[in-house]
């Protein structure tokens, strides 16, 4: 069925927030969200300033999963099993990917016991689209 032209498109049909409004926006987006490709970066100058967090279950993590990342299944994020960690300590969680909501679940819980958290964007799936490879090699269990 073809379009009926219009005045505008759909881009332009709603105007630009001001740039105070997205300096804001894009801000907080970055304090609560980080991608694979910050992350391998960190990894790689060795002071990531972070604990990498897959959320996944014990199978998936051990079938692959980002070097340097400690399992603690978003179901499992208690006091008890963060016990190792001071209380500042930021984490990264992540999970499969887009299609996956474990990861904002993990977030989710780690707020509540008042630790600092970001979601790396893409999971094990954006991960692997960055060219990363996975690993199943040290595989730690976080939990308890």
């Amino acid at each position: 069925m073809p379009l009926l032209p219009t005045d505008t498109s759909p881009v332009t049909a709603f105007a630009a927030a001001s740039s105070q409004e997205a300096e804001a926006h894009f801000s907080r987006l970055l304090s609560l969200e980080t991608d694979c490709w910050d992350v391998h970066a960190a990894y790689e100058s060795k002071i990531p300033g972070f604990v990498l967090l897959d959320v996944r279950s014990p199978e998936a993590y051990a079938a692959g999963h980002v070097p340097g990342a400690i399992n603690l299944p978003h179901g499992r994020i208690n006091e008890r099993n963060l016990a190792a960690y001071e209380k500042g300590t930021l984490f990264v969680v992540y999970c499969n990917g887009p299609h996956c909501n474990g990861a904002d679940r993990a977030a989710l819980n780690l707020a509540r016991l008042a630790r600092p958290v970001k979601k790396m964007i893409g999971g094990v799936e954006g991960w692997k689209d960055e060219g990363f490879s996975l690993t199943s090699e040290g595989t730690r269990d976080g939990t308890q």
